[in-house]
């Protein structure tokens, strides 16, 4: 372990500690924790959380992707902003992945698609509508989701990876938020992300690994419709705008949000700290924008 993945997790746990300070699962949520979706039941596990009210019946699914830097993160971090979002009306997955520097690229992209493949064989046993899968991802889970997203709709993209994507799937429609879109290692910028990357990446960042890693690159006109969000305070926010040029481009369906101002600014994944006004505006405009895609 380096002293910047120790201090990136430290760091990490103690604001999450402050965030999540006192939340407990929703009366209104049933929840079913702990599944193992891999061969690694300490890093491949993921849980599912629907409301209580829909028993009985198929509901459209949010697949979760956290943040984290890629060194940092599990489900237990996203459990409350993920039941946030099942109270919305949703089934939704909030799972585990494998982090670096343990486990290097690509295979947190690897355990993504893996839970993606389990939400469409087990859509009888959970109550899936799986007509109807979404994704959102926030950070380091923002970029992953986006390469997903690229992989499903663009072979060439999905050919210089060795496992199996689920035959002709793709998301309904994505949220990629406060996410990490543009790498770029030999660019003056945040060096702490540099750093990360150096702990993500096997090769620390050769070319073919940065082409790899930069979603606008694999984006085609097949790209699912997506919602793409930032805040004032962000210090990714360059990203977002970056991604959605390149969507306009593509013409691909999507919303481009920057929340807060230069009066209240807001700060990177803000959305994750559900207690908040602007959070809940955030997390509403999302689930109604995937709403637009699900037909009674």
């Amino acid at each position: 372990m380096s002293e910047l993945s120790d201090r990136t997790r430290r760091e990490f746990t103690q604001n999450d500690d402050i965030r999540d300070a006192g939340l407990t699962t929703p009366a209104d949520i049933i929840r079913y924790d702990d599944i193992v979706y891999g061969e690694d039941p300490a890093w491949q596990s993921l849980d599912v959380y629907r409301p209580k009210n829909a028993e009985g019946q198929k509901l459209p699914v949010i697949v979760s992707v956290h943040g984290g830097g890629w060194v940092y993160g599990d489900k237990e971090r996203y459990q409350f902003y993920c039941m946030n979002l099942a109270q919305r009306g949703f089934a939704v997955v909030n799972f585990t992945y494998r982090l670096a520097p343990e486990h290097k690229f690509p295979c947190n992209l690897e355990d993504t698609n893996g839970v993606f493949t389990w939400v469409l064989e087990n859509g009888e046993k959970f109550g899936f509508d799986t007509r109807y899968v979404f994704g959102v991802g926030d950070s380091a889970g923002g970029s992953a989701l986006g390469l997903y997203a690229a992989m499903c709709t663009n072979p060439e993209y999905a050919a210089k990876y060795d496992f199996k994507l689920p035959d002709g799937f793709v998301p309904t429609a994505v949220a990629l938020n406060c996410g990490v879109f543009h790498i770029g290692m030999r660019e003056e910028g945040d060096e702490m992300l540099k750093g990360l990357m150096m702990e993500y990446l096997p090769g620390h960042g050769t070319e073919e690994e940065i082409h790899l890693m930069n979603v606008a690159e694999h984006i085609t006109k097949k790209y699912p419709p997506t919602f793409i969000m930032t805040c004032q305070g962000d210090f990714l926010k360059g990203h977002a705008g970056e991604l959605a040029d390149k969507l306009a481009k593509k013409e691909i369906p999507f919303i481009y949000r920057m929340y807060g101002d230069h009066k209240a600014p807001l700060t990177h994944v803000f959305h994750c700290d559900i207690m908040t006004k602007e959070a809940k505006l955030c997390n509403d405009e999302e689930c109604n924008f995937f709403r637009t895609f699900v037909k009674e």
